[in-house]
């Protein structure tokens, strides 16, 4: 029983170290996903690919009927804008 006492002790000792190993790992990686500059990164790359979803089809092609009317859209708001901004 002896023998199997400091085998166990070793044992624990080493389950304890990889687990402080394991939880610093993981209180780095969560301290570094909490910076600000981080969070904006990801949600300009997801914003991104949201925008890139929408306007190409599956082969990278652009989808015309979305592309156009965001142009329309587009021109519209900046005429307006110029007509509106004339008037004052």
């Amino acid at each position: 029983m002896s023998q199997s006492t400091p085998t166990s002790i070793s044992a624990l000792e080493a389950d304890i170290a990889a687990r402080r190993a394991r939880l610093a790992d993981t209180l780095s990686e969560l301290s570094y996903r909490t910076q600000p500059k981080v969070i904006a990164d990801r949600q300009k790359q997801a914003a991104q690919a949201r925008f890139a979803d929408l306007t190409q089809h599956e082969d990278g092609t652009v989808r015309i009927e979305v592309v156009g009317t965001l142009a329309v859209v587009a021109v519209v708001l900046i005429a307006w804008g110029v007509r509106r901004h004339g008037r004052r």
